[in-house]
Parts: structure tokens; sequence; C-alpha cells
């Protein structure tokens, strides 16, 4: 089984400054496309950044309420393209015995591209009838240290920093500590990796921790947060009003604009002293 693509690749590109010309080798962020399986029937295929796949598998699968602990998966692997020959774009989840997720009614409600994970009405009705607990309404963090997370998680950002073209998502627990960071093209990506790695270490639900994300707080964020049993999460741009508003229903704080000793809290300010 050969390894996945590569994260980063080189290219040749000119800069032009004030008329002056300079060419060189410019890293770039790499983009490609995973198909997801359970067994033989693909679920999905979204554009990522190569690397902790088989985490984002995972995450995909449990966010979406297609499995529900670490025990639901039986094995992940590479698997085949088209041709039959082993693919670092095929990620393949064989489930235990018996377990049979309903592919059909994902399907029929899902939407997947760099940009957005799933989205609508039908999909937020979706999130509330999986009853999943609401996040931990005891745990606390200080606006001190909130405040200090984003830079942190950028000196984090490995690929990010020879390519400046990725999105980040950052655990940390109520002290600030950096736990786990994920790095892929697409903002639910990064998250669901997060959430893979949380799921095949079994540390799920996070009720004690803080989720950061880089760029905005979409809904498709918030969905995934409240899945893992996230209580904070924050993100260094705005969210949306359907992500404010299933943050006040799911039980989830939400900070946005998170930068420069500056956040908004659009749900359940008491968790942030």
């Amino acid at each position: 089984m050969r390894h996945p693509p590569q994260r980063i690749k080189s290219t040749e590109v000119i800069e032009r400054t004030d008329g002056r010309e300079r060419p060189f080798l410019d890293d770039l962020a790499v983009e490609e496309p995973l198909e997801i399986r359970i067994g033989t029937d693909p679920v999905t295929i979204t554009m990522r950044t190569p690397g902790d796949d088989f985490a984002l598998a995972a995450g995909f699968l449990y966010a979406e309420g297609l499995i529900d602990d670490r025990h639901d998966v039986s094995r992940i692997n590479y698997g085949h393209g088209p041709d039959d020959t082993p693919s670092g774009n095929v990620v393949t989840v064989m489930l235990r015995p018996g377990l049979r997720p309903d592919l059909g009614a994902l399907r029929r409600h899902f939407v997947s591209a760099s940009s957005c994970g799933i989205c609508g009405r039908t999909s937020m009705d979706a999130v509330h009838a999986r009853e999943a607990a609401r996040p931990n309404p005891h745990f606390t963090m200080s606006a001190e240290i909130l405040v200090q997370l984003p830079a942190v998680l950028r000196s984090a950002q490995r690929v990010f920093g020879r390519t400046g073209g990725l999105h980040a998502a950052g655990l940390f627990d109520a002290r600030g500590k950096l736990l786990l960071v994920r790095e892929d093209i697409g903002r639910h990506n990064a998250v669901d990796k997060v959430i893979g790695d949380s799921l095949l270490q079994g540390i799920l639900p996070l009720s004690d921790h803080v989720l950061l994300v880089s760029g905005r707080g979409g809904f498709e964020i918030v969905q995934k947060a409240i899945a893992a049993g996230v209580p904070v999460l924050a993100s260094v741009s705005a969210p949306s009003s359907l992500a404010v508003q299933l943050a006040r229903e799911g039980g989830v704080t939400l900070a946005g604009f998170l930068r420069e000793r500056r956040f908004v809290l659009y749900s359940h300010p008491q968790r942030v002293r």
C-alpha cells in the first residue's frame, strides 16, 4: 500500500515588486480528493490536505452520526482506486459486525466541499435528533487564557508556516495547554481530524476542552463541536447566523473575532470568566 500524497508541493513562480522581478520556488498546500468508504460503499468525497486521513474519516463518520465510539470501528486502511490499484486518496473503514448505518439518509442531505460541510434546516434537525448530551455546563475558563490561544495555535501550524494556505483546528484544556492541532485546506476537515483523533484515542466526549478554529465559525463547525461534546468553541473570524442559533440551542459557548485580545461571545457567556 503506497503512502498518501504529500502535504506540500513546490513550484516555480515569479514575484514582481515595484517593477523588479524575482524568480523563486514557492511552497503550496496540497489539495487532493479523499473518498471515504464504509466497506465497499462510498460515503463521500471531500477535498482535503493529505495527512491524518484515518482520523479525518473517523471524525467525519462520528460527526455525521454513522458511528458512536471507537469500538464501532474494527479497521481503517487505504483502499483501491478505480483501476484497482492501491490509492492514498481512498480510505476504507470497516465497522464492527452487525453495525449497518443508514447511508441513504446521509447521501440525501449531504453536500461536501472544501469550504462547507453539511448545511441547512434538515441538517439542523439531524443534530437535534441525535440526542447527544449537552456540553458540560460546569466547564469554565478565564478570558485571559482564551485570548492567548490564537498565538499558540498559529505557532504550532507547521504547514501553514511554509505555505500560508491552510486552516487549523486546535484542542486545548482549560489552562490553555495545546493538546492537539490538525491542519487542512478546509476548516471542517481540520475539525474532523481533531475529533477523529480524539475518537480513536478514546477521549470523547471532549467535555473539558476548548476547540479553536482558524477562519470563521460556520454552522458545520458548531455541529461537529456539539457532536464531540465541546463546551467552548472559538474562531478568529465571524460566525454565521445559523451557527449562532445552533450554538445557543445546543449549549455551546461560541466566541468569534478572537484576535488581538478581543473576542465576542455569541452564546452561553457564563463559561468565560
